[in-house]
């Protein structure tokens, strides 16, 4: 009976991936292909592919590029630093002006910012500038464009998802959410590893020209998509009085501030990504290509679980689903900060990838179907300030207590961290265990 139940529900979604499902309970359900059949959205899905897979291999390339200069874990977490300071000052404003804005314009503004940036590294990293300008020259330019792509993402970084409930109809927004995570997360694993592979084969200037050439490949792809026009009731408020209206959203709906509290601090505490060059080449001792692998390893998680979750999506009792995975994502932390062997510290990071899938769909769904058209803008850069950001805030205070504590302790304190957080949610916040959607 249900291996017949099988063979149909496969059938249906291959041969019909348009049509609405029944579930057991007998309510409706899309295809799990639903989504990628809207061809704008589809054009999305490659263009995000290509971009989030540049950048993914451009900070690859970064860390360990800074790493090679300066030879101080520290250095790895002003990189960090030096992009969040400008996203997090201008993500409020850029929240307001993104739900004014036409944002497929803007949206092709951003990519082509994070174009010029990549350029300008490329030209940093030639032998004529290294020929004619110092260490101290490049190292200060490499942090310079940092800084302004860190403008450039406090507009560019939250439209993808404000732009998302435009082209897909709310109904199908929570496939359409986890493949838009599967998309990232793939481009994530694919420019993580690949970095290792191109800085090995063809050094920075060359890694850097592949990487121009995927952000213009995703340039044309977005270009794509149709206009998209401010909400209609977005328009006319003062830009503070714009910016309150989306704060006073997120801060008095609670399933969006315990699910944005919750990734913030995991992410913030548990950043161990960000000392992957120290344990590659000083610890594990495995050269650029085991240092690709190592970035890529929670991505290759990440994405194995999304795709199970399309298949078999998370039904009941997500909130506390959200407050277990975060805990295990903490103690995998824990494991790869204390591993001396390359298999047991790229499992670890596996393991936190399977467990930070599961809480980024999570937490997506909920902001999504939570968030009116017309506060899209203001709520992604609000999301954005809370778990983007937390990424390189993250990355810095990794780097600083990797100074102050030394790089071992401080990844298993990070874990440790994350562990407490998820102790005083637990107490603090039960409507958050509670949560269901």
């Amino acid at each position: 009976m249900h291996f017949n139940r099988i063979i149909q529900t496969v059938s249906t979604i291959f041969l019909y991936p348009n049509q609405i499902l029944l579930n057991d309970t007998g309510t409706s359900t899309y295809s799990p292909l639903a989504a990628v059949k809207i061809p704008e959205y589809r054009n999305m899905l490659i263009g995000r592919f290509c971009f989030v897979m540049a950048l993914r291999m451009l900070g690859t390339l970064v860390g360990w590029w800074i790493y090679e200069l300066t030879s101080a874990p520290l250095a790895i977490g002003l990189i960090g630093l030096a992009e969040v300071i400008p996203a997090l000052s201008l993500a409020l404003y850029a929240g307001h002006v993104i739900d004014i804005s036409e944002k497929r314009k803007l949206l092709l503004k951003g990519v082509s910012g994070y174009l010029s940036c990549a350029a300008a590294l490329l030209f940093v990293s030639t032998s004529f500038f290294s020929n004619h300008f110092g260490k101290a020259i490049i190292i200060g330019g490499i942090y310079t464009i940092i800084f302004v792509s860190g403008i450039v993402r406090a507009f560019s970084g939250p439209i993808f998802n404000a732009i998302l409930g435009q082209i897909v109809p709310r109904q199908m927004l929570p496939n359409a959410i986890t493949w838009n995570q599967a998309t990232y997360l793939s481009a994530s694993v694919v420019g993580h590893a690949s970095a290792g592979f191109c800085i090995a084969l063809f050094g920075n200037t060359g890694t850097l020209g592949i990487i121009v050439g995927f952000i213009s490949c995703a340039l044309f792809m977005l270009s794509k998509i149709y206009e998209k026009p401010a909400a209609a009731s977005s328009g006319g408020k003062r830009t503070w009085e714009s910016v309150r209206e989306g704060l006073h959203f997120v801060f008095t709906t609670k399933e969006v501030l315990g699910a944005l509290s919750l990734d913030l601090f995991a992410v913030l505490f548990g950043g161990a990504v960000a000392m992957v060059p120290v344990y590659a080449r000083d610890i594990l001792h495995v050269g650029p290509i085991g240092f690709g692998w190592l970035n890529a390893a929670s991505d290759i998680g990440s994405i194995i679980m999304v795709i199970a979750l399309t298949f078999f999506p998370l039904k009941t009792q997500q909130g506390r689903k959200l407050l277990f995975v975060v805990a295990c994502f903490g103690i995998s932390i824990i494991i790869f900060g204390i591993s001396k062997i390359f298999w047991i510290s790229f499992a670890a990071l596996l393991l936190s990838g399977l467990l930070d899938a599961i809480s980024v769909v999570i937490r997506g769904t909920i902001v999504q179907m939570k968030t009116p058209d017309e506060m899209r803008g203001r709520v992604m850069s609000v999301n954005s300030m809370f778990i983007n950001s937390s990424n390189e805030l993250g990355q810095f205070e990794s780097g600083m207590a990797a100074k102050l504590m030394g790089v071992v302790p401080s990844v298993v304190f990070g874990g440790a961290m994350t562990l407490l957080v998820v102790c005083i949610t637990w107490f603090k916040a039960p409507s958050l265990r509670k949560m269901e959607y």
